[in-house]
């Protein structure tokens, strides 16, 4: 694969109903934190909830597929109203294969952002591949559109952003806030 042109992107967007996410190195800067007590901690950009919000408001659905598990995730998942919540997945590929199947959409509906070999699978079956900058040669080399900000730094909402704007979505978008 390979990065797509604006048009050949907005050709793909316009089919896109559901768009999944990786956690760790996607929404997160991939940094795992622990405290003495062995409790860990995320941090989550605030404008990637944003842009996670502004899909749903567009009518795409959110998903979020990892193989660690976290009570944090969930937490997140509750306050972005997140209902597709995947976690301790070790393939990812056959776990998005089910959420297709409950919600009867094919691998052309699915944008599917992720940033490490795991996520492979699902990248290669998805109509459009998304990643981070700073994602391994083999990540990038398999997506379509790769984020100008990084996992955690913003990445989230720059794909938002993209995806409503190649369905002709973003200025909709802005109108609550532009008057």
């Amino acid at each position: 694969m390979a990065t797509l042109t604006p048009e050949a992107l907005a050709r793909r967007a316009t089919e896109i109903r559901l768009a999944a996410f990786d956690v760790d190195g996607v929404m997160t800067d991939g940094a795992l934190t622990f405290d003495s007590e062995g409790r860990e901690s995320k941090s989550f950009h605030v404008r990637d909830g944003l842009g996670l919000k502004l899909l749903q408001q567009g009518g795409i659905a959110i998903a979020i597929i990892t193989g660690r598990t976290s009570p944090i995730v969930d937490a997140r998942a509750r306050e972005l109203g997140i209902r597709h919540v995947i976690q301790g997945s070790q393939d990812k590929r056959a776990a998005c294969q089910s959420l297709l199947d409950q919600l009867g959409l094919d691998w052309n509906a699915v944008a599917y952002m992720g940033d490490d070999l795991p996520d492979l699978p699902v990248l290669r079956a998805s109509g459009l591949a998304l990643t981070v900058p700073e994602a391994p040669e083999a990540v990038r080399a398999q997506a379509h559109w790769i984020a100008p900000l990084g996992g955690g730094r913003g990445a989230v909402r720059c794909a938002a952003e993209m995806l409503l704007g190649a369905r002709g979505q973003w200025q909709e978008t802005l109108r609550p806030w532009l008057g």
